[in-house]
């Protein structure tokens, strides 16, 4: 049975066509996104999978649940394509570390395993914080710094003072998890996120950051849940090898793009896939894909 890529992008385009390159294959269908910011889109081109880029699309804000229904759009549009055997959810500046053969192979051999990661560190107030507070103007969580964003962050930061002072919550009967947002997983999952989209809708709109939330929540409560790869890992259960580290400038823990100095890193990962990249070192990108040749 076929797999379905399904693909979040926004810039970086050349390197999109370079993710395009190696999982071109005839056992793969892929599903590209292109934020609805962008005004042109780019020319993209394959030689033996399937591919669909998007016509209707979403103007993606970070932390925001934009991020959400633009997922659901690809499992939408790629299940109604399919049944597939996997859903492999990427963004277009992520780069896969194995072969087909070895993600296919893989695959086979762990057949109804879905591929979930969970954050066990995140401190449950972290997730109260994000999850069971309302959240205002969340199109500005990570705009440029004018005086609208100076004002909306003022507004946001007070109407959560009060909610907590007054003690209103929302979701309280929700067990949420965490982890990250790129999963792979089968299609009786996708087909139980699909079913719970009106419930995604309603919990998660205004909430903070919930992309990293709404996967691992639903298939928690769901009949799957037993089918979890690996729920103790973010990195193993998603097979992603992501690139978490102190931002040395701001001090702020995110992920920084993989470089040169990473490669051993890279190499030795048993992900199927990295994220993330940036175009600035071709040598480096064509290394990297040949991780994918072997």
């Amino acid at each position: 049975m076929k797999h379905a890529y399904l693909i979040l992008a926004h810039n970086e385009f050349g390197l999109l066509q370079t993710l395009l390159d190696c999982i071109d294959d005839a056992r793969n269908d892929i599903y590209v996104h292109i934020d609805k910011k962008v005004p042109v889109l780019p020319k993209l081109n394959v030689k033996q999978a399937g591919l669909f880029v998007l016509d209707q699309r979403v103007s993606i804000y970070w932390g925001d649940a934009s991020m959400i229904e633009a997922e659901y759009l690809l499992f939408s549009v790629s299940a109604a394509h399919g049944p597939y055997q996997y859903y492999h959810l990427l963004s277009g500046v992520d780069l896969p570390l194995k072969s087909q053969d070895y993600i296919h192979a893989f695959c086979d051999q762990n057949r109804g395993k879905e591929f979930i990661g969970y954050n066990i560190a995140a401190l449950q107030t972290s997730l109260e914080s994000r999850m069971h507070y309302w959240h205002l103007f969340p199109h500005d969580f990570r705009a440029e710094h004018t005086c609208r964003w100076q004002l909306h962050r003022l507004f946001r930061a007070s109407f959560l003072r009060v909610q907590q002072s007054l003690g209103i919550k929302r979701n309280r009967t929700i067990d949420f998890r965490r982890g990250s947002q790129w999963v792979s997983i089968t299609h009786p999952m996708v087909q139980f996120l699909l079913s719970h989209q009106d419930w995604a809708r309603r919990v998660f709109t205004h909430t903070y950051c919930p992309d990293e939330s709404f996967v691992q929540t639903l298939a928690w409560i769901s009949p799957y849940k037993e089918n979890l790869f690996h729920p103790e890992s973010d990195g193993i259960g998603s097979m992603r090898c992501i690139g978490w580290r102190t931002n040395p400038q701001t001090g702020n823990w995110e992920i920084i793009d993989w470089e040169e100095a990473d490669w051993d890193v890279l190499c030795n990962s048993p992900a199927f896939f990295a994220r993330k990249f940036n175009s600035r070192n071709p040598h480096f990108i064509e290394k990297v894909v040949s991780l994918s040749r072997q």
